[in-house]
């Protein structure tokens, strides 16, 4: 950008941005102090950009798309032509969904640009204060430099703990919602709730998409709103999931026969028609091609449906690629697309549940850590809660499985759930007894030192 304006990065880097202001308010407001209506290469662009900075500077407040159209309508009532012409561009941005660049990325790169346009117009005004000589107003330049330095930083999240002592001892308003599994929805003080972020790390064929639909399926059934996006599997393949959790009877019986399939349908239908059930979409998107940002588009577009989902499910976090820059090239790596799903788990106070896959040694491991977790550990930090499955081959075969709670925001953690029941085809999964992580190793050396010694009794024939 060798001009001072967003020209060379196009028309629809400029719509996403102005629909992000208006869309994300906290974002609005802190770019707006350095956003300059002249930086847009449309009229109606900036026309629009400047309608928001005066409503804004009036009533500190980031005006909606309502209210930019009645001023729209006001302002030109004696010349329509102008008037749809504005009317047509606010439109069009509120309803821009198929967007090539990620939305962080637009938010990224417009906030740097105007920061350092405004410092730039702040170097020139030290310049005249250098060249006119006026040496003693040093500590002048200095606190000009540092004010531009500081423009378009938030303070929302600035508190004073002296201020409101009380209301951090106000009731809790957090609305978890269960898992179904007891003993972690305890640890997890009900589940999961708004605005958190939930990751399962287990190795591959473990069951990642069993105890995420279980979530899904949970959530549902007390009547939450819950989205639920798939990569892998086949859409039916979902369904019959959610059929075994309702029916108690596993996808191969289903389809066996006709009346396999009519005794299926009449559960699933006496469960989905009940007053309490919610409502629950599935969605199958494409790996490695899907962004965060599709993700959301597809979210908000529900939104304007009337379905505001509670929970969202990503079965699973690595089928997901990170927002591209303006020239195709990758913008970051894993680590900003779970910093990305956490913003917009944030923003739509969603519940999210993900998963990852383990790395090589998790395969064997007897709990899978936060070190068992392949790709980038950026995954693990955004996370409020962390769930690991491991399984060995024995415990495939008996349907069970080491089910820990390695890390919580919410609570206790470094709680592990030994040789718990875990099917996969009946998608039943109970967790009871529980031990520390450090009483698991514990045992398990115990268990260790007690074999070697039957061994040794045993080669030396002893009784």
């Amino acid at each position: 950008m060798t001009d001072n304006n967003f020209n060379k990065l196009g028309n629809q880097f400029q719509q996403s941005l102005i629909k992000s202001i208006i869309e994300d308010p906290k974002y609005g407001d802190q770019i707006i102090e350095v956003l300059d209506s002249k930086y847009f290469d449309n009229s109606s662009f900036k026309y629009i950009v400047q309608i928001i900075k005066e409503h804004t500077e009036t009533y500190r407040k980031i005006p909606n798309y309502v209210t930019i159209k009645q001023k729209i309508s006001e302002d030109t009532s004696s010349n329509p032509l102008a008037g749809k012409l504005h009317t047509d561009t606010i439109r069009e941005i509120e309803n821009l969904e198929e967007v090539t660049l990620g939305a962080t990325y637009v938010k990224d790169t417009a906030m740097n640009f105007c920061k350092q346009q405004n410092l730039v117009k702040t170097l020139k005004k030290v310049d005249v204060i250098v060249n006119n000589g006026e040496f003693q107003n040093y500590e002048k330049i200095q606190e000009m430099i540092v004010e531009a330095m500081q423009v378009g930083t938030s303070d929302d999240d600035i508190v004073d703990i002296s201020d409101d002592l009380e209301s951090a001892l106000e009731k809790d308003t957090r609305t978890p919602i269960a898992t179904g599994i007891s003993g972690l929805d305890e640890l997890l003080r009900g589940g999961l709730g708004h605005g958190e972020l939930g990751m399962v790390i287990a190795p591959t064929g473990v069951g990642k998409s069993t105890i995420l639909t279980k979530f899904a399926n949970t959530a549902v059934n007390l009547g939450f709103k819950v989205v639920q996006i798939f990569f892998e599997d086949r859409e039916s393949e979902i369904r019959k999931k959610h059929y075994t959790i309702w029916s108690g009877k596993p996808s191969g019986w289903q389809t066996e026969s006709q009346e396999n399939k009519d005794y299926v349908l009449s559960k699933v239908r006496e469960v989905t028609t009940s007053p309490n059930f919610g409502q629950l979409k599935l969605i199958k998107m494409e790996s490695d091609r899907t962004t965060v940002g599709e993700i959301r588009r597809k979210l908000r577009k529900l939104e304007s449906q009337g379905f505001s989902p509670d929970l969202l499910i990503i079965d699973y976090i690595d089928c997901v690629s990170s927002d591209r820059g303006v020239f195709g090239e990758e913008w970051k790596g894993e680590g900003s697309v779970i910093r990305a799903v956490e913003s917009m788990c944030s923003e739509l106070n969603l519940a999210v549940w993900t998963a990852s896959q383990g790395n090589r040694n998790s395969i064997s491991a007897d709990v899978v850590n936060i070190d068992d977790m392949g790709g980038s550990i950026k995954k693990a930090q955004s996370a409020h809660v962390i769930i690991s499955i491991a399984k060995s081959l024995e415990q495939k075969e008996n349907k069970t499985a080491n089910v820990t709670l390695v890390k919580s925001r919410i609570g206790r953690d470094g709680v592990n759930f030994a040789n718990c029941k875990f099917d996969n085809e009946y998608l039943e999964i109970d967790v009871t007894e529980q031990e520390t992580l450090l009483g698991h190793q514990t045992r398990r050396k115990e268990e260790g030192t007690k074999r070697a010694a039957e061994i040794y009794k045993r080669t030396h024939g002893i009784q």
